[in-house]
């Protein structure tokens, strides 16, 4: 005889009794998952209808066929939603059109993940009013409304079934987990930056980005504005070795110096000068690409007399101000931008900039915010910021030593030249004229000493 010992329960058995073993095996089971299932106290805080729901829900491999042929996943964790901050409303919460008489028997008809997750998110309105509304002001929603179909809804970052309240959050997490679904290569630069790997004191993506109300990063001054609100003595400390501190900070972009090895460009960016702010496209009037394409007719990139009369189409009727050109130093990538390094290895050299054929000028380009904010972009020509033909449209930015234009200088030179000798033609001949006036007065004088009256 052998002996199966289950908790509670004892069973004498043949040895080769292979039906009855299995019995046993299965009762054993059975029983060891109860025996679980009533130690999860969170389980067990459930109501009796959201554990109605789960008697199907809970069971894997649970799914629908949507109308495009995707799988739609019905699995809901009993745990997790047991844990999560939308358990005390229950399912009727959220789910409040379902009729558990007809559920199940008149499947709804979804057309697909995304056309669910979008509907969805009305009801997230219902609670999260404030949410949605920044929501809706951000760049990611205005990729929604552009059509696009990768840029993120609730559902993207949030399972609705298993998410936490803020305060059961774990903190000072660097890794951006759910930003990265998209942004991987951004977020593998940061968290190897000086930010992500700073401790306890390590940033998040919402502490730059916010959580809802993301805008566009290459928008104004947006970002710089976050570096400033941390580190409040930035004009102070670069003051102490920089010279002309504000213009510097004003036209450079901070990971143009901070971030080691990146590649820079100029950007120049449309401005409405009466309103000093960024010029962007309005929806379903795709001015930029039309214009630029045009300005730029052989491709070879916008050149001076191209960049003079791109303006003077867009200052043709502007009825909000005068479209000017602010040109601003930046990184290449926004994978760049994220590199940020230690104070130790910020540039400090001038000549990075400031000599003949820098680096850092030979990519220019002429931008303008698209209408979810996110440049549209056109190239200039090489040389375009030393050109005689660009001091119109670009002569706001200056680098001294790198942007030279070369007539400029010859005609510098002719004026100092022309400041210097016309000066002295004018003293010579004055000079000359009064030696000449004082011979003729002595032989004046001479003449009369011969001849008295």
């Amino acid at each position: 005889m052998k002996r199966f010992f289950i908790p509670g329960l004892t069973v004498k058995a043949p040895r080769c009794s292979g039906t009855l073993m299995g019995i046993v095996a299965a009762l054993a089971i059975s029983l060891g998952g109860i025996t679980a299932h009533a130690a999860n106290p969170k389980d067990a805080s459930l109501s009796k209808e959201d554990l109605a729901c789960l008697e199907c829900h809970a069971k894997p491999n649970l799914e629908k066929t949507l109308a495009n042929g995707e799988k739609l996943s019905l699995v809901i964790a009993a745990k997790g939603f047991a844990q999560s901050v939308h358990a005390s409303g229950g399912c009727e919460g959220c789910h409040s059109e379902i009729d558990l008489a007809t559920h199940s028997k008149e499947p709804k008809q979804i057309a697909s993940k995304r056309a669910n997750s979008l509907e969805r998110m009305e009801t997230c309105r219902d609670c999260h009013k404030k949410t949605v509304t920044q929501y809706e002001d951000s760049v990611h929603s205005a990729l929604v409304r552009s059509g696009s179909e990768k840029a993120p809804l609730c559902a993207d970052c949030h399972n609705p079934h298993a998410t936490l309240s803020a305060k059961e959050r774990p903190a000072g997490n660097a890794q951006p987990v759910v930003c990265q679904k998209c942004h991987q290569g951004i977020a593998t630069a940061f968290a190897e930056s000086v930010h992500g790997r700073s401790g306890d004191e390590a940033l998040e993506c919402k502490d730059c980005h916010q959580t809802h109300g993301i805008k566009a990063a290459s928008l104004g001054q947006n970002m710089k504005g976050q570096c400033v609100s941390c580190h409040k003595e930035t004009v102070t400390s670069h003051a102490v070795w920089l010279p002309n501190t504000e213009r510097h900070l004003e036209a450079i972009s901070c990971p143009a110096c901070h971030s080691p090895g990146t590649t820079r460009r100029v950007n120049l960016r449309l401005y409405e000068g009466a309103a000093a702010r960024q010029s962007s496209e309005k929806v379903g009037v795709p001015q930029f690409v039309k214009l630029t394409n045009w300005a730029d007719a052989t491709g070879a990139g916008l050149d001076g007399r191209a960049l003079w009369s791109l303006l003077q189409e867009f200052n043709r009727g502007n009825g909000e101000g005068k479209t000017v050109l602010r040109g601003r130093l930046e990184v290449q990538t926004g994978v760049q931008a994220h590199q940020l390094g230690e104070k130790a290895l910020a540039v400090k050299a001038c000549d990075t900039c400031h000599k003949e054929g820098a680096a850092s000028f030979q990519s220019v380009s002429v931008t303008m915010a698209g209408p979810d904010g996110r440049p549209l972009r056109h190239d200039a020509s090489l040389g375009v910021l030393n050109s005689i033909e660009s001091v119109g449209s670009v002569g706001g930015f200056y680098a001294i030593g790198s942007t030279r234009i070369k007539l400029l200088d010859v005609l510098l030179l002719m004026a100092l030249g022309a400041g210097i000798l016309l000066p002295l033609a004018h003293l010579s001949v004055k000079l000359m004229s009064e030696r000449k006036r004082a011979r003729d007065a002595a032989a004046d004088s001479a003449e009369s000493g011969k001849n008295p009256s």
